[in-house]
């Protein structure tokens, strides 16, 4: 029995690493100013968020919506898939899990639909996982469940320079952004079931930085793992931190290359320039 995978844009999955695993990417959109470009395009790259974000110019993000899911899913089914699992950025951030749903009801194959209560790269590996249970002739229920058990153990990390672009996305409230800046902090944050939540305040960016790489180690421990460093204009800094924890972590990653990258355009819009994160995900 053929089952596909399905996600969305915000899991940051490189284009080769989706078409080798034949993982189906929907693009979420973002809007600067007036215009909607999908993610991914040209006219919606990091670089250009950045740079409408440090100009005040009005930058914003929406779902997909349900027309486009369903789309994905029959290009799946014409295919061959038989049945496809769907897995999605936190519900609780976003509504594309919501639009997977709805779209999943009028799909021509049944869909199994994942809400990985993660965001960014956390989420590609629930979804590279279903794509390896799938691989070892899972069952489509056994490869959802893979999913979000790798999203479970999965630990996001980041960084911001300030909250203030968290609080405009409505992803944090006005009055933990007026804390954050009234005390001149650098806010050290995580994703704790779905959501944004606070982890630690620094008083300098470099500290920040080295809490963050403290903080990954602890959260690898003994596991065989595998590592993300994401920023948003950012690669000097993302660049070093990535370095050190691949010679910090050289046991649990076994050979593996970290991946060391730019966040993508939509996550990229309401956290920031600036913004450091870490994924740290145990492959079992």
């Amino acid at each position: 029995m053929s089952v596909a995978v399905v996600t969305d844009s915000t899991a940051t999955l490189p284009a080769e690493v989706a078409a080798q695993r034949g993982i189906l990417v929907v693009p979420l959109q973002v809007v600067i100013g007036a215009r909607s470009f999908d993610e991914g395009s040209q006219e919606a790259t990091p670089d250009k968020v950045a740079q409408a974000l440090r100009e005040f110019k009005p930058v914003s993000t929406s779902r997909p919506a349900p027309a486009a899911m369903l789309d994905a899913y029959e290009r799946a089914a014409l295919a061959g898939a038989k049945q496809i699992v769907s897995v999605h950025i936190s519900g609780d951030m976003s509504g594309t899990f919501e639009s997977a749903q709805l779209a999943a009801r009028d799909a021509p194959v049944r869909v199994e639909c994942v809400d990985s209560r993660q965001v960014g790269v956390a989420t590609g590996y629930a979804a590279l996982a279903a794509a390896d249970a799938i691989g070892q002739g899972a069952s489509v229920e056994a490869a959802a469940e893979a999913a979000r058990r790798r999203a479970d153990a999965s630990r996001s990390l980041f960084y911001v320079d300030t909250l203030e672009y968290l609080r405009r996305g409505g992803r944090i409230g006005t009055a933990s952004a007026l804390f954050g800046g009234a005390l001149a902090v650098k806010p050290l944050l995580q994703i704790e079931d779905g959501v944004v939540a606070s982890l630690e305040k620094v008083r300098t960016s470099a500290r920040a930085l080295a809490r963050l790489e403290e903080l990954a180690v602890e959260a690898a421990g003994s596991a065989s793992i595998d590592l993300c460093v994401a920023h948003l204009a950012n690669p000097d800094r993302a660049g070093v931190l990535a370095e050190r924890l691949t010679d910090r972590l050289a046991g649990n990653l076994e050979g593996r290359e970290p991946w060391c990258g730019e966040l993508g355009a939509v996550l990229g819009a309401h956290v920031g320039p600036g913004m450091i994160a870490v994924c740290v995900s145990p492959r079992r």
